[in-house]
């Protein structure tokens, strides 16, 4: 099974939103199939087959997350860090700021579903492949 270093090794790689599909594609073959990152802090739980799981530590210092949620700027917003116009930082604080509380994404459908803090689903991408 896949190892934190692994996912890191290759998280290492993303700059911006437009290495996502890359590092999508890179951890799928270590056997992820899906995980849950939490925008207060990048913690990620990250899912394998037969209920393997794993948690990785926080990657910044716990940010707020905002309680009403902007899902027509969220999406701008994303659409700028797709487009490699920002870090990986730069856009979680973007989401907290905007009431994104995490995002799920599951590597057998390769969608990626955002939420807010009551368990709306503010956006659901297919993940390109």
């Amino acid at each position: 099974m896949f190892t934190i270093s692994q996912i890191e090794q290759a998280h290492e790689k993303v700059k911006s939103g437009t290495d996502f599909p890359k590092y999508i594609q890179e951890i799928k073959n270590l056997g992820v199939i899906g995980f849950t990152t939490w925008v207060k802090d990048s913690h990620t739980v990250y899912f394998g087959k037969n209920g393997y799981s794993l948690k990785s530590t926080s990657k910044y210092d716990e940010l707020q997350i905002a309680e009403e949620s902007d899902q027509a700027n969220f999406v701008a917003q994303l659409q700028k860090h797709q487009q490699g116009k920002t870090d990986y930082f730069t856009f979680c604080k973007d989401c907290a700021i905007l009431g994104v509380e995490k995002w799920e994404v599951n590597l057998i459908e390769m969608t990626c579903i955002y939420f807010d803090k009551n368990e709306n689903k503010l956006l659901t991408e297919a993940i390109p492949q």
